[in-house]
């Protein structure tokens, strides 16, 4: 089994060359993020999974967390491990300055987030739901709460928690029934339990604050009578030191198919009666405070997925080099032929190494939207990127995962017999990635989220400007054999991209539910507009950087050869999805649900 080799060389190519960091630099926030510094992030960063995080990854699937008498008991290794990252900075790249963060851009973070995802995503899953915690106490906390929190969060001595499904309830959030009662000093007494959540307890960090969805008393029903509550696991002292142990615990350990070394915990508060817990926004607008740690999150699973698609491709292709089988069609040399010079074997290389680069240079965009949205200093330019952040997160979610899937699958196909038995280590990323698209909202909520709403926002505005700007530049393609499929099936993606999308909307007021019957095949063909529009740019650049004399030319013809196959095999099929889009729901429901089977 192959080690990970963090690719730092490609997530360069991607930030500078492809989605243009350059604009995010140049902002006054992040004038210090120089070209210098973004290298040696990567570089250490890299470094730091492949030494420290990628062993472990075999380690803590084999012997996953336990629950001890006195909490969770993390896997070997991830303590230590996790006491490394935090002192080598890597839980404050983005954080704010004010409270002890690097201050560095989201964009940079999201690619180091993806190395440590290749690594090892069941330990990144713990920095990721810390980083979730500190937006929303950010954006919605107390000055005096900012003040207890933040810091210990961002430097990683303390951990972070989303506590949001309840066993009854499910995805349907309005139907928890958590409970929340207020005491005279200001605080709460939370009651009730949460299922499937990760990192809920551990051993790591010397304190957890976990944030919990609960209802007040006489509370509107469903989600507009949802509150959101900051529930430490051990108080805070007056000092900033954690004190008496709250009444919240982990009650069991949920048996997985994969991520074994993250503990999914059921948690219970307040079986004593003394679960103190403290109101973090504004009452009754729970939900607003907690879908900013979610849309963190959403953006962080996508990039998991590509961090397991680029798992999966280098164990894909240092298999396919060396195992020998068969003659290949061609084959000069006497023998076997390695399995990477049989044609159905390279087209599920191409098709892992191409849907990978495209699905990690949309979340990259995704981020670097985010960065531009928060801060630009123009208003105009700054809504204009709030806008396609929100129309890309849906997508980098859905996409980025079902492509982690997908290509894990695809990897262990191409091992054969050997995929299937645990000792390769594929079949480890082909069970940590099915979780993907399951959590933080399913990819199914995904494809109505976009469909159903972000599409409609500001008229249609951002949708329409976003395709705008990838026809403008299809056009702007040369018309060389090259790059003439490149253009075409760009065009023909965006032409019915909008047609697509023009139909969801004319529909969206009288007949919803065809809407969202389409909404996921309409999600995926966005999704590979987009991609396709990402490697384009990305054959261009390189196209430039050739005929400027650059020296690597072998990875940058690679560059336009993978552009030119997810154009020509990726494209073709997602067209055939606008049949199925604009179809509507009618054989959906014309069995009944009695005589389904």
């Amino acid at each position: 089994m192959s080690e990970y080799i963090a690719p730092t060389r490609e997530m360069k190519f991607v930030l500078k060359d492809v989605i243009g960091i350059s604009e995010v630099t140049a902002l006054e926030r992040f004038n210090e993020a120089t070209d210098d510094i973004i290298d040696a992030v990567l570089e250490q960063a890299g470094k730091f999974c492949q030494d420290i995080l990628s062993p472990l990854s075999v380690v803590g699937d084999r012997q996953g967390a336990s629950l001890g008498p006195d909490g969770v008991i993390s896997s070997p290794g991830f303590r230590d491990a996790y006491a490394a990252y935090a002192e080598n900075g890597w839980t404050s790249v983005s954080g704010l300055p004010e409270y002890g963060g690097q201050g560095l851009p989201l964009t940079l973070a999201s690619a180091v987030y993806e190395f440590v995802d290749a690594s090892n995503m069941a330990f990144s899953l713990c920095s990721m739901l810390t980083t979730g915690a500190v937006e929303s106490i950010m954006a919605h906390g107390s000055t005096a709460q900012k003040n207890t929190y933040l810091e210990k969060m961002i430097s990683g001595q303390w951990a972070g928690s989303m506590n949001l499904t309840e066993p009854q309830a499910g995805t349907d959030v309005g139907a928890l029934r958590t409970k929340a009662e207020p005491v005279e000093d200001g605080s709460y007494r939370i009651s009730g339990s949460k299922i499937f959540i990760s990192w809920g307890d551990h051993d790591m960090t010397e304190n957890i604050i976990h944030l919990v969805l609960a209802r007040t008393p006489d509370s509107p029903a469903g989600t507009r009578g949802i509150s959101l509550f900051i529930v430490p696991k051990f108080l805070v002292n007056e000092d900033g030191s954690p004190g008496a142990r709250n009444d919240a615990k982990c009650v069991s350990l949920e048996h997985k198919l994969g991520i074994h070394a993250s503990p999914t915990c059921v948690m219970a508060y307040g079986e004593d009666g003394n679960c103190v817990g403290y109101l973090l926004g504004e009452e009754n607008k729970g939900m607003a405070a907690m879908f900013t740690m979610m849309n963190n999150a959403r953006l962080n699973v996508g990039i998991q997925g590509v961090g397991c698609a680029e798992r999966s491709w280098q164990m894909a292709l240092d298999y396919a080099r060396e195992r020998h089988q068969g003659i290949a069609v061609g084959a000069t040399s006497p023998g076997p032929s390695a399995i990477i010079d049989h044609a159905d074997v390279r087209r599920m290389l191409m098709t892992i190494k191409s849907t990978t680069e495209a699905a990690r240079a949309l979340t990259m965009l995704n981020a670097k939207a985010l960065d531009l949205g928060g801060h630009h200093p123009d208003p105009e330019i700054r809504d204009g990127y709030r806008g396609l952040a929100d129309l890309l997160t849906p997508m980098s979610k859905a996409y980025g995962s079902d492509v982690g899937v997908e290509n894990a699958s695809l990897a262990l196909q191409i091992h054969g017999g050997m995929g299937f038995v645990e000792e390769t280590g594929i079949a480890r990323i082909y069970r940590d990635s099915r979780i993907n698209p399951i959590y933080e909202g399913t990819n199914g909520i995904q494809a109505m989220d976009l469909a159903g709403r972000k599409l409609s926002m500001a008229g249609g505005k951002y949708w329409r400007g976003f395709l705008n700007e990838i026809s403008a530049f299809g056009d702007s393609l040369p018309t060389s054999a090259e790059f003439s499929a490149l253009g075409r099936n760009l065009a023909a993606a965006v032409g019915a991209t909008r047609d697509c999308a023009d139909w969801i909307l004319t529909r969206q007021r009288d007949d919803m539910r065809s809407v969202l019957a389409g909404s996921s095949p309409f999600l995926r063909l966005f999704s590979v507009t987009v991609g396709c529009y990402l490697m384009a740019k990305a054959a261009m650049a390189a196209r430039n950087r050739l005929e400027r004399g650059d020296p690597d030319q072998d990875f940058l013809e690679a560059k336009i050869i993978t552009a030119r196959f997810y154009a020509e095999q990726m494209v073709p099929p997602a067209l055939g999805l606008q049949a199925a889009i604009m179809t509507g729901d009618d054989l959906f429901f014309a069995i009944s649900a009695q005589h389904m089977g």
